[in-house]
């Protein structure tokens, strides 16, 4: 009697594919979730939340920590990425926060396919804020890295939301290293901004220079008194400034001081305006007028 084996794969299932978790849930956002505690927490960072038979599938399958999956939303062809903060959600059921469903375009119910992922862990991205409120922020570089200790990961082309001082800022991530999409759970990863979205710098303005003027200032007296002297120049009329006088008799080497610049006024005598009668005087004699003795 002989014997026939059949094997209905060519080809062994690679390890890899049986360790991957790929399920489909209709997922919703955080506010939908039933329970007395508030999960607003959850709106914070990249974490969803599965339900418990999830975890007893991964746990089976010995899938590598941290737990990051792969959410695809197969009508738009939209994808992202995440991590898991509870399996709490009831069963077919995942929440997800709002900004992650504004991403994959899905609507409440709307159906998501969850696949594990290993990711590289990060070393550098850059995001892009949404709006130019963000600059208000006094240090935004500490805020996004106290942010990002909700986040598992990013995703380049992702618009993550982070809450400030009871404020939503949204920031798109521009790009991340060394792929497109990085762990970001215990590493060493430098950040770097773009110019908030519709940002444009402030006109500079050019002002000419003031021309310095010398010794605006005013003196002080030993005694306190204060002198007579308006502290600031007054300005001269051109038509004030009258041009002296050349003085034409000037030789090199000597000083002329000129005390008074007035012309002296000329004095007139009639003996001037009469005219001038050569030896027109009168003699004197030595002798007494007298008749001449004989």
């Amino acid at each position: 009697m002989s014997q026939f084996s059949f094997n209905m794969f060519d080809h062994p299932i690679p390890r890899a594919f049986q360790n991957r978790f790929s399920t489909q849930y209709r997922c919703y956002s955080v506010s939908m979730l039933a329970g007395p505690n508030d999960r607003s927490d959850v709106e914070k960072g990249g974490k969803i939340i599965m339900p418990p038979s999830a975890l007893d599938q991964l746990s089976r399958l010995n899938i590598t920590y941290p737990m990051l999956f792969k959410l695809t939303n197969k009508n738009s062809d939209r994808m992202t990425h995440c991590g898991v903060l509870e399996f709490v959600a009831d069963e077919g059921i995942c929440y997800l926060p709002h900004w992650m469903m504004q991403n994959l375009l899905l609507e409440e119910g709307g159906l998501v396919q969850v696949e594990s992922v290993n990711l590289m862990v990060a070393t550098y991205s850059k995001f892009q804020p949404q709006s130019p409120d963000f600059l208000d922020i006094t240090n935004p570089k500490a805020v996004l890295e106290n942010a990002l200790r909700n986040f598992a990961c990013l995703t380049t082309g992702d618009v993550i939301a982070i809450n400030y001082n009871e404020k939503i800022y949204e920031l798109r991530v521009m790009e991340t290293k060394p792929d497109k999409a990085v762990s970001i759970i215990e590493c060493d990863m430098n950040v770097d901004f773009d110019a908030p979205l519709g940002y444009k710098e402030p006109e500079r303005r050019y002002k000419a220079p003031e021309e310095p003027t010398a010794f605006t200032g005013s003196g002080n007296r030993l005694d306190g008194k204060k002198k007579g002297i308006e502290p600031s120049p007054v300005p001269i009329d051109p038509s004030d400034i009258k041009r002296g006088i050349p003085n034409y008799e000037y030789k090199v080497g000597r000083i002329t001081f000129i005390r008074n610049s007035r012309p002296q006024p000329r004095k007139t005598t009639e003996d001037e305006d009469s005219e001038f009668i050569a030896f027109s005087g009168e003699g004197q004699s030595l002798r007494k007028k007298g008749g001449r003795k004989p």
